[in-house]
């Protein structure tokens, strides 16, 4: 029987690591944009992850950043911390110093680069899930940056046999697929968008929101938009969609995270550093993301479109 994490729903933020001149962790910035996403309505906040370049920062890093996540929520928000890596013992070990930051849940995406089958996959997130006890574990499909598929089949069954895999976060596109969970799942197995411009329909189809990457940008906009299409408000909901989609669309015109970095930075939250090999977006990228934060009153000296 799955078991049931209740505030696993809505609209999580993916969040960035904003890092210094010098590549170190900003970790004042870090904590404020921490509180603009609480302040904005934001209740799960999932540190460490893709968006925040998580294959680039150290063990202690990794782990250092979970525990300023909690340590800033003061129980005000969720975290559900990235604790994912393509070697299972590493994965366990980075799980286990997630849990031991205060992670309320971890997100563990398919191990990359190895490209194991389906009894591979499943053989490695049975392994985690079993190493850290009744920790809440939630699965990660993005196979355009895994290069291999977690099956519908393969994340049916991990949810029907272990307890503590609660749900998944799903990006790989495929609507067949993931419709496939969505109908089959065990009660209380939640599923997440991994992808803001599907967050609407994947909700309409039965999911229960979204890990997003638009939210770093406009959290308030991003979770009302969530909310509302949880309620059944569609004409709201859809109305947002709409108004969020070409910044949803610009945020991924080049490798995640550099336009959201440059859209943060464009709106003064943080210093443009990434670390290698990503470096900052081209001048046409930069263009487009200040386009569209425009009209949506993002930019310093506008005036914010409320949600």
């Amino acid at each position: 029987m799955t078991q049931y994490v209740g505030w696993l729903r809505g609209c999580g933020t993916a969040l960035v690591t904003p890092f210094t001149g010098t590549g170190a962790v900003d970790e004042k910035r870090f904590r404020a944009l921490v509180e603009r996403q609480i302040a904005a309505g934001v209740r799960v906040l999932v540190p460490c992850g893709t968006t925040g370049e998580a294959a680039t920062l150290t063990a202690a890093e990794l782990e250092r950043l979970i525990a300023l996540t909690v340590e800033t929520a003061r129980g005000r928000a969720k975290v559900l911390a990235g604790a994912g890596s393509n070697a299972t013992a590493a994965t366990i070990d980075r799980a286990r110093a997630a849990r031991a930051a205060g992670a309320d849940a971890l997100l563990l995406v398919a191990p990359y680069y190895n490209k194991p089958t389906q009894p591979g996959l499943a053989a490695h997130f049975r392994a985690v899930a079993q190493a850290v006890g009744d920790s809440p574990v939630v699965l990660y499909n993005v196979p355009g940056r895994t290069a291999s598929n977690l099956a519908a089949a393969t994340t049916l069954a991990l949810a029907r046999e272990v307890e503590n895999i609660v749900g998944v976060k799903e990006a790989s596109g495929d609507l067949g697929q993931i419709m496939a969970i969505l109908r089959d799942r065990p009660a209380g197995f939640r599923v997440l968008s991994g992808d803001d411009a599907v967050t609407l329909p994947l909700i309409a189809l039965g999911a229960d929101g979204i890990v997003s990457v638009v939210s770093n940008e406009t959290p308030d906009l991003m979770t009302n938009l969530t909310e509302s299409a949880l309620r059944g408000d569609w004409e709201i909901a859809r109305e947002l969609h709409y108004r969020l989609l070409p910044l949803m669309e610009a945020n991924f015109l080049e490798s995640n995270p550099g336009p959201v970095k440059a859209a943060l930075a464009a709106m003064g939250l943080l210093e443009e550093h990434f670390r290698l090999p990503l470096v900052p977006v081209q001048e046409q990228t930069r263009d487009r993301v200040r386009a569209v934060l425009g009209p949506l009153g993002l930019l310093p000296g506008a005036a914010h479109v409320a949600a």
